[in-house]
């Protein structure tokens, strides 16, 4: 009996240590551990990739192979462990980076699937700066898209080191020959495809092995090896000659071999790979089918055998001293002193805030105590863990390199830091894109403009590349993002985690108003209706001032005490007031003088009231007079785009009434200037990425106001009319 209950409670004893190890996945129905991994022993690698090429289906199919999942989370089923936003499930697409870490062969590679939409470039950004590899994702039919050509550049310009998988090579129309020539063409001569495949009436059915030239055949979701087809010897040749083309690069040994055609050795092969990997002369290409884990189990190989970890590709991080600004190394050493950049926060209204970071140096350990150094604020770490998906796996200690969470941190936000208090630290923030689309914000519940400030603040707190703001002239909440999709997510999210119903508009345009010629005019106010009047007499000239960053210039000609100095203020004021909704059509006036140049009172019946109407009157008669008209804002606008579509560009520019200024060449793009109304530019975000399949950008800042045209003029009045009749009502 007494030995039962000693197991008993062995066994009790056992089950709570395994709980505080392990994290039941209820939905994948699988069990996971994960260990502490050392710098050495970890790769951080952000999937990229076109949208729809695959890459939820890589990070999917790497799960599984690895042991993870039991069962093959897949898009359409929407039960995938990267997907897992219920705004991803409903589109079917990646809206946000999301964590995927795989234990392989003794290493951890931590994926993180990024979105392939134009609008979620964030979180694209986001992955690249924890990245030490971007696998690029290309689909075997479609070949090289706009989505590739843009995350190639993203990770040319963080200097992050390139692996391409071609993906989804079952399909029938799939053509790798044809996409590895064109990425030749496009991405240079580092492209260099490992693998040559091959097909058996019609059906992938394997590979051969480049370097070693042999082949490999796919048995049970297994890589077998197998007798090489008959006729694929001149592929595999020129395949060969592409990787020592690119491997030659790495070393003046090499590329001495190379040219005396001599044949590199395996050996050689892979170390020219692990050295060109890094400093970017070498993109190795590997192929499959993610759909069916074909090719997935030798890219994680590949990923472990020839990117070096992350205590080599990123063997030191570039940070600044928050005193002096001068630049520290800063080691990928657990011995270092502790230091990490949030990358990425997730702000949801039930779990509440959690903060993704990698450690760059260091061990950050639970119930240790760590400096903020952007908020100047000390944080406890009371809650550690390493994330997959939605899924959150507790654990004491994560050691530099690695990536993982900390929950309920109060004063962090993205792009903050978080080091040791004796070595503070700073590392620099994600180069996020301008946000320039933007939309009027309403709500179609009366009580909701109160709440709508706190649950905003909490989306942008997830989603960076979210801009909001209170036009104070307008009066309209105005939210800015990267285009019409991301805002259209944006309005699901209130709606659905907040409970706010909004409806966005096209916001309103700051026109405003101005005379162009001169007028003297006279206002009087007299009135008498028994006891005290009110008398008020004006003699005013309007006419147009030569500033128009300023509303009006107030002067005073008064000879002989025709108006006493004591209601100068008052005309002021009168004008002061008038300026702030024009008589035309009631946008505020700019570039006004006003003069007073005589006028009269009445010893009892003047007063501050009376002469401040006056001038109300003077003003508004004396505007309409003086040949009023609407200015428009006018922007700086800066577009890059490819060289194919600048003809198209400028055409665009001068039908929004714009004017070119210039161009310059900047590689093979052309950096168009012009000046162009701020009207016309409302849903340039969106016409541009159609007029240029996504490949064009743009950049805008408002620099003047500027007449608008006759035609344009009445048609801005007719429209301010109707709005105030519609208030009125």
């Amino acid at each position: 009996m007494d030995l039962k209950i000693t197991m008993r409670y062995f066994f009790k004893l056992f089950v709570i240590q395994f709980n505080q190890c392990f994290l039941k996945n209820k939905e994948q129905g699988v069990i996971f551990f994960m260990r502490s991994y050392s710098s050495k022993e970890i790769r951080n690698v952000a999937i990229l990739g076109h949208s729809g090429c695959g890459k939820t289906t890589i990070a999917e199919a790497a799960l599984h192979v690895s042991g993870a999942t039991k069962r093959f989370g897949r898009i359409e089923e929407g039960n995938t462990i990267s997907d897992y936003d219920p705004e991803e499930i409903k589109r079917k697409v990646s809206i946000n980076a999301s964590v995927i870490p795989v234990e392989w062969l003794d290493n951890k590679i931590n994926f993180i699937d990024t979105p392939g939409y134009f609008d979620f470039v964030g979180e694209v950004k986001q992955a690249l700066s924890v990245a030490d590899l971007a696998l690029i994702v290309v689909n075997a039919k479609s070949g090289i898209e706009v989505g590739t050509e843009l995350v190639w550049e993203y990770a040319e310009k963080m200097n992050i080191p390139k692996m391409v998988f071609v993906n989804g090579m079952d399909d029938e129309n799939a053509n790798f020959d044809e996409v590895v020539e064109s990425m030749k063409q496009v991405f240079g001569k580092s492209i260099a495809p490992l693998q040559v495949p091959f097909y058996d009436n019609g059906k992938f059915k394997g590979f051969v092995n480049v370097i070693r030239k042999e082949a490999r055949g796919f048995f049970n979701g297994m890589v077998e090896p197998c007798p090489m087809p008959d006729g694929l010897e001149d592929s595999v040749d020129l395949m060969r000659n592409m990787i020592e083309e690119a491997v030659a690069e790495t070393s003046d040994e090499l590329m001495e071999k190379f040219f005396d055609e001599i044949e590199f050795t395996v050996d050689e092969i892979h170390e020219g790979l692990r050295i060109g990997i890094v400093d970017g002369t070498v993109t190795p290409v590997l192929c499959g089918a993610a759909n069916s884990t074909i090719g997935i189990r030798v890219l994680l190989n590949s990923i472990n055998k020839f990117l070096p970890p992350t205590n080599v590709v990123n063997a030191t991080s570039i940070a600044l001293n928050p005193k002096t600004d001068e630049e520290v190394e800063i080691n990928c050493d657990d011995e270092d002193p502790v230091s990490a950049f949030v990358f990425k926060t997730i702000a949801d209204p039930y779990v509440g805030r959690l903060s993704l970071f990698k450690v760059c140096s260091g061990v950050i350990k639970k119930d240790s105590m760590i400096k903020n150094v952007n908020k100047n604020f000390a944080e406890k770490i009371s809650s550690l863990y390493i994330i997959r998906g939605k899924e959150q796996m507790p654990v004491q200690m994560l050691r530099a390199g690695d990536i993982g969470a900390i929950a309920k941190l109060q004063n962090t936000s993205t792009c903050d830091t978080l080091c040791a208090s004796e070595r503070p630290v700073m590392f620099r923030p994600v180069e996020y894109p301008k946000s320039l689309f933007s939309k009027a914000v309403k709500t179609k519940t009366k009580g909701d403009e109160d709440k709508i400030s706190q649950a905003v603040a909490k989306l942008i707190e997830e989603d960076k590349t979210l801009n909001f703001k209170v036009n104070s002239e307008t009066k309209q909440s105005l939210i800015y993002g990267i285009g019409d999709t991301h805002l259209d997510v944006f309005v699901s999210k209130l709606k659905n985690k907040y409970k706010i119903d909004i409806e966005l508009e096209e916001p309103i345009v700051a026109y405003r108003e101005k005379i162009k010629g001169s007028v003297e005019v006279r206002g009087k106010y007299k009135k008498q209706s028994g006891g005290h009047g009110q008398y008020g007499d004006v003699l005013m000239k309007f006419e147009p001032a030569d500033d128009l960053s300023i509303p009006y210039v107030f002067e005073e000609k008064i000879f002989g005490g025709a108006v006493p100095k004591q209601y100068f203020p008052a005309v002021e004021k009168g004008i002061q007031e008038c300026v702030k909704s024009g008589p035309l059509a009631s946008y505020p006036v700019i570039g006004i003088k006003a003069t007073l140049l005589d006028g009269s009172y009445h010893p009892v019946d003047s007063s501050e009231m009376a002469f401040k109407t006056a001038t109300s009157m003077a003003f508004k008669d004396g505007f309409m007079q003086a040949k009023p008209t609407i200015l428009e804002p006018i922007a700086k606008v800066e577009v890059l785009v490819p060289d194919a579509y600048t003809g198209d560009i400028m055409g665009d520019i001068n039908k929004r009434r714009g004017r070119i200024l210039g161009m310059d060449k900047q590689g093979n793009k052309q950096k168009i200037t012009a000046e162009v109304p701020m009207a016309e530019m409302n849903n340039y975000s969106i016409d541009l990425r159609s007029m240029t399949q996504g490949r064009g950008s743009f950049d805008m800042e408002f620099i003047r106001y500027e007449e608008t045209p006759n035609d344009v003029q009445k048609k801005v009045i007719d429209k301010r009319k109707k709005e105030q009749e519609s208030k009125d009502k």
